[in-house]
């Protein structure tokens, strides 16, 4: 087990139960300050929201995710998806979605951020940036997160300050990511930066 981080949680012995009679476990020491962003990958899967909620509440993490506008306004799947730490992604800011996120995190006390940079769960040639953006943009620490079926582990434990160097820091993302595989491997996307066409 590594070495504790400051920013510590108090988990549910009731989820982790759960977690754990389900045949999943985790590693998770604890988070290296106060503002951050986690990056989760691979995505291929509704079920990896349903492990996800299931392990967070088993750390006892405290963050926010990123949703689909569309899903908040949907009658009590909105309210509890705030409830569950959600927030939707609105892109018609004039200053820019990054530029609001950095500074919605530095406004708080405490915010870490997640991110599926895959932005879909099928296949797509690449991870969308704006994670590493926003990192920059906030200068804060990116975590590395992974759900990885073939093992039933998730594991946040991997956390790195974003130089500016794209590909040596990806480079470092997928060391962490060696091996792990989806709930439907086929789907995961390569870790690369792509950036979608306009429709």
């Amino acid at each position: 087990m590594s070495e504790k981080l400051p920013v510590q949680f108090k988990g549910s012995p009731i989820a982790a139960k759960i977690f754990s009679w389900l045949g999943w476990s985790f590693q998770f020491d604890g988070l290296p300050s106060k503002h951050g962003v986690i990056v989760v990958y691979p995505h291929t899967s509704n079920w990896d929201f349903c492990i996800g909620v299931l392990a967070k509440w088993a750390m006892g993490i405290q963050v926010t995710f990123l949703a689909k506008h569309t899903l908040f306004e949907i009658p009590v799947l909105g309210s509890w998806l705030r409830y569950l730490g959600g927030m939707p992604v609105i892109r018609s800011s004039p200053q820019g979605y990054v530029h609001d996120l950095a500074e919605m995190m530095h406004a708080k006390e405490y915010a870490w951020v997640v991110i599926t940079p895959e932005g879909t769960r099928k296949y797509t040639p690449g991870w969308r940036s704006g994670f590493y953006r926003l990192a920059l943009s906030a200068q804060v620490p990116i975590g590395v997160a992974y759900i990885d079926y073939k093992n039933k582990q998730i594991g946040l434990t991997k956390f790195f300050a974003p130089t500016g160097d794209e590909e040596a820091d990806l480079n470092l993302i997928r060391e962490v990511y060696k091996g792990r595989e989806g709930f439907h491997p086929e789907f995961s996307s390569p870790i690369v930066f792509w950036k979608p066409p306009v429709k």
